[in-house]
C-alpha cells in the first residue's frame, strides 16, 4: 500500500540555478461526484472523470536560486498581468507540499498562467491550475533528481495537485481517471488519481462535452466551503455509499458500452450533488432557472430522438451535454437551436474527452 511517506525525497543527485518549464493541464468533468472530504484533502468517497481536452490552464514557471531560504518567494501572473488576489491560495498552496518539495524555499518562482476558457465560471479552473502548476513542479524535482522513475512522476505530480484542489489530481492524466479508493478498482487511491484499468466500449472514445455557460459570475459558495458542509450532513453516509455503488455500476457500464444505464448514473450523479448542497445547514441553490430549462429540453429532445444525450453539472449553474461522438452533428444542431438561448450572451464551449497534463 503507498503511502504519503513514500513521496518524500531523501536527497537530491543534481542542482540546477535556475530554468522555466510549461505544462498544459486540462478541466475535468466527474461524472461520479466528490463532495465531501476528510483532512488533508482526502475524498469522502471515491469519483470518476472525463479529462477534458480544450478547457485547459497553460502554465509556464520560471525558477532562479536565491541566496536566502527560510520564505516562500514567488510573483504570479494571471494572462500576463499581476494577480494579488490569488496569491494567498498559492502560498497556502506551497506550505501544504513544501514537505514533498523541500527545494521550495530555494528558489524564487515566477508563474505566469492563462486559461482557456472563462475564471471561476464554473468549469473547473483550480483543477487545471492546480494540476498545471504541479506539473511545472515535478519537472523541476525531475531535474534535481532525473532517476526518478515516469509512475512516480505522474503519481506524485497528481498528490501535490490533490493538496491544491481535490479534484485538480484528476486532470494529469487522461481519459477516464479515479480517484478516491474503491474495492473493485485495482490501484485506486486516495492519494491521487489512476487511470481507470478497466476496458472502455468504442461508445466512450471520443465522447463530446459542450459546456453550456449559464452563469459565467462567481459562485456563490466556494467548493471549499461546500465539501465542509457534509461533515455534519443529514444524508452524508448515505450519499458516500450511493458513490461506490454508482462507481461500481460505471465499471460494467463502461465495458458493455450501455448509454441508457451510464445515463441513469451520471444524470442522477449530477442531481444528488445538488440535492446535498439544497440540503445541507447552511444550505443554497447553485442552479439558475435556465439550468433548469436547458435539462428539461435534453430531457424532452432525448424522449422524443432516443438520441443518447444527458447532462451533468459540477458545483456551478452551467450544464455539461455528454454525447457520442457519432451524434454529434445532430446534438450540436439541437444545442444551437434549442439550448444556446439559455446561455449568457449565447456562449458555450465544444470539448471532448482528452489526455491529461502535457509538456510544452
Amino acid at each position: 500500500m503507498i503511502s504519503v511517506n513514500d513521496f518524500i525525497p531523501s536527497k537530491y543527485t543534481h542542482s540546477i540555478e535556475k530554468g522555466n518549464f510549461q505544462w498544459s493541464a486540462p478541466s475535468n468533468i466527474a461524472l461520479v461526484k466528490y463532495w465531501g472530504k476528510k483532512d488533508n484533502q482526502i475524498p469522502a468517497n471515491p469519483s470518476v472523470s472525463f479529462t477534458l481536452n480544450n478547457c485547459k490552464t497553460i502554465t509556464k514557471l520560471a525558477f532562479a536560486k536565491k541566496e536566502n531560504d527560510d520564505t516562500f518567494s514567488f510573483d504570479l501572473l494571471f494572462e500576463g498581468q499581476p494577480k494579488e488576489d490569488f496569491k494567498p491560495k498559492i502560498q497556502k498552496f506551497l506550505e501544504r507540499i513544501e514537505i514533498y518539495l523541500p527545494f521550495l524555499k530555494e528558489y524564487h518562482f515566477t508563474i505566469d498562467t492563462e486559461n482557456t476558457f472563462p475564471h471561476s465560471s464554473g468549469i473547473a479552473s483550480s483543477a487545471s491550475g492546480m494540476a498545471a502548476l504541479a506539473m511545472n513542479l515535478m519537472s523541476l524535482e525531475k531535474a534535481l533528481h532525473p532517476e526518478m522513475t515516469e509512475e512516480y512522476f505522474y503519481q506524485k505530480a497528481s498528490l501535490l495537485a490533490r493538496l491544491g484542489s481535490g479534484s485538480a489530481c484528476r486532470s494529469v492524466k487522461g481519459q477516464v481517471v479515479v480517484w478516491g479508493n474503491h474495492a473493485n478498482i485495482s490501484g485506486s487511491s486516495d492519494l491521487f488519481g489512476v487511470v481507470f484499468p478497466n476496458a472502455i466500449h468504442t461508445n466512450f472514445k471520443n465522447f463530446q462535452d459542450t459546456i453550456l455557460l449559464v452563469d459565467k459570475g462567481e459562485k456563490q459558495v466556494s467548493s471549499t466551503i461546500g465539501h465542509d458542509l457534509m461533515h455534519n450532513h443529514p444524508f452524508a453516509e448515505r450519499r458516500f455509499a450511493q458513490a461506490h455503488e454508482n462507481l461500481d455500476q460505471l465499471i460494467s457500464i463502461f465495458e458493455s458500452g450501455n448509454l441508457d444505464e451510464f445515463i441513469k448514473i451520471v444524470e442522477s450523479e449530477a442531481l444528488t450533488l445538488h440535492a446535498m448542497m439544497m440540503t445541507s445547514m447552511p444550505y443554497f441553490i447553485l442552479m439558475k432557472p435556465n439550468t433548469l430549462e436547458i435539462i428539461n429540453a435534453i430531457w424532452k429532445f432525448r424522449n422524443e430522438t432516443k438520441i443518447p444525450v444527458c447532462f451533468t453539472l459540477d458545483a456551478g449553474a452551467n450544464v455539461h451535454v455528454l454525447y457520442p461522438e457519432n451524434v454529434a452533428k445532430t446534438v450540436l444542431q439541437f444545442i444551437k437551436n434549442e439550448l444556446v438561448g439559455y446561455c449568457q450572451n449565447g456562449q458555450y464551449i465544444c470539448d471532448e474527452i482528452g489526455n491529461g497534463a502535457l509538456l510544452i
